[in-house]
């Protein structure tokens, strides 16, 4: 047998970031997401911390947001306030988010958060909203009329069971 018969074959290289010439890096809104999260986590470690203070806080998060996404986010915030009394609002990656025992239960992203298309209301592990062995746990806002009103209303109150 010829050495080269000995040897195994070399394998392709794989097309890594760096291969392709690109860098492997976070985008911009995820390093505004993750240092808006660095600043929450300061914040909620303040002894004297308030649930008005995260309402301060998810309102000026809205009043940032494009007109579309501000105004599904106030309808979302009204809506959470109606009918789930028992979360606190917060932010959460810069998102208006709200909270049961400290953890995230629901959350509303806006459109251009990660240049979406839509917005999402999305819940968390926290949300009862088990149904089987597999369940819808984000959705996508367009618009809010009555109907998507009933439906985020009776979303709220599964996920808090």
């Amino acid at each position: 047998m010829s050495p080269a018969a000995k040897k195994p074959a070399k394998k392709a290289p794989s097309k890594t970031a760096a291969a392709s010439g690109k860098k492997a890096t976070f985008s911009a809104e995820e390093k505004a997401a993750m240092k808006a999260y660095a600043q929450e986590l300061k914040a909620q470690a303040r002894a004297d911390r308030t649930r008005e203070d995260g309402e301060r806080e998810v309102l000026a998060a809205i009043a940032k947001m494009p007109q579309a996404d501000r105004t599904l986010a106030t309808r979302v915030h009204a809506l959470v306030k109606a009918h789930a009394p028992a979360l606190v609002p917060k932010t959460w990656y810069g998102m208006p988010a709200y909270t049961l025992d400290e953890k995230v239960v629901c959350f509303f992203k806006d459109a251009l958060k990660f240049k979406d298309r839509y917005a999402t209301l999305g819940f968390n592990d926290k949300a009862k909203l088990d149904d089987g062995a597999m369940w819808p746990t984000a959705f996508a806002l367009k618009t809010i009329n009555a109907d998507v009103e009933k439906r985020i209303a009776a979303l709220l109150k599964k996920a808090l069971g």
